[in-house]
């Protein structure tokens, strides 16, 4: 049901590219599904913000209200986070909550929101249950949404989410270890000060690639997050070989924390054909990603992120997948 007419890019408006094809093609290569089980607000508001959730549920009738057609979007935005309380226009209030024009609100960008985070927690549901893997399939993807913000294509972070309610039924400490083209900003910046939770993110250079102001080694969190977050930025076009140590000091990482559970942002972006990404990794080569983080021997919970090359997604997800035991 989310499904924005547009967005910003290059200068220009294009077609949306996190559009509901994503989820049919991966929908008709991966089959069928368990049912997502709705666990309520509250582990969305134990990650995210309760005005900006209230935003979210709002926005778009706020912007039809105003008369104005098509998606909601944002074109200003308060420089250095400047966050005035009381703001009534939703022009102001989308700018005040994102921080990108990639990212409309259309009509049920909620439901979808509010769906792919129940997605998640089902998703964890089932490794508490079973202490194995699964795949939360939920769009839109989530990591780099952060606590009161959207930007990315993101409006709910999911595998926060997910990390948020893993602690609260027990788990004494959780791992992200997100595989997407992208930087999790969202991800890094909600746990940035825990001791608690792990994020490690292995993506392409902020230097020159989106979400460029996060994702830099020297970010290692602060407080009782101090070592905590790492991150592992790789140049463009890096190729399999290079990739390939990359993700095992990602996962050497990750086992020394000794993480009751393991949450997997997983972006195809990284697909030598995305069209806007730069890694170049192969369909087969996805398989091999899958195969290495699976040696981690804790239950391990994947949400979907990145991936645009909608041809070609279906396959790239199935063949993630594979590299990991039932």
């Amino acid at each position: 049901m989310h499904e924005p007419a547009f967005e910003l890019h290059n200068g220009q408006f294009v077609a949306h590219a996190e559009s509901p094809d994503r989820l049919a093609s991966m929908q008709a290569a991966l089959g069928p599904a368990i049912p997502v089980a709705d666990h309520g607000m509250e582990p969305i508001l134990a990650v995210h913000d309760a005005g900006y959730v209230a935003f979210l549920q709002r926005a778009f009738q706020d912007w039809k209200a105003s008369e104005r057609p098509g998606n909601a979007i944002p074109y200003t935005f308060p420089i250095r986070r400047r966050r005035p309380l009381d703001l009534s226009r939703i022009d102001a209030e989308l700018g005040q909550y994102s921080f990108d024009c990639g990212t409309p609100i259309a009509e049920h960008t909620w439901q979808a929101a509010y769906w792919g985070a129940q997605c998640a927690l089902s998703g964890l549901a089932e490794i508490m249950a079973t202490k194995s893997k699964a795949f939360a399939l939920a769009r839109p993807p989530g990591h780099h949404s952060g606590a009161d913000y959207f930007g990315g294509y993101c409006y709910l972070n999911n595998a926060a989410i997910a990390a948020e309610a893993a602690l609260s039924q027990g788990a004494s400490k959780v791992a992200i270890l997100d595989v997407d083209y992208h930087h999790g900003n969202g991800t890094q910046d909600i746990f940035y000060e825990r001791g608690d939770v792990l994020t490690v993110s292995l993506h392409a250079d902020p230097k020159t690639d989106y979400p460029y102001y996060w994702g830099h080694a020297d970010e290692t969190g602060t407080g009782k997050g101090v070592g905590t977050n790492v991150n592992l930025p790789l140049p463009r076009g890096t190729v399999w070989q290079t990739y390939r140590p990359a993700l095992g000091r990602a996962i050497d990482t990750v086992a020394a924390f000794k993480p009751d559970i393991v949450i997997v942002p997983f972006g195809a972006d990284t697909f030598a054909e995305d069209p806007i990404s730069h890694f170049q990794m192969t369909t087969d080569e996805f398989a091999l990603i899958g195969s290495a983080i699976d040696q981690l021997d804790v239950p391990i919970l994947i949400t979907m992120e990145g991936g645009y090359a909608v041809e070609a997604l279906g396959a790239n997800v199935a063949s993630f997948q594979s590299g990991f035991s039932t």
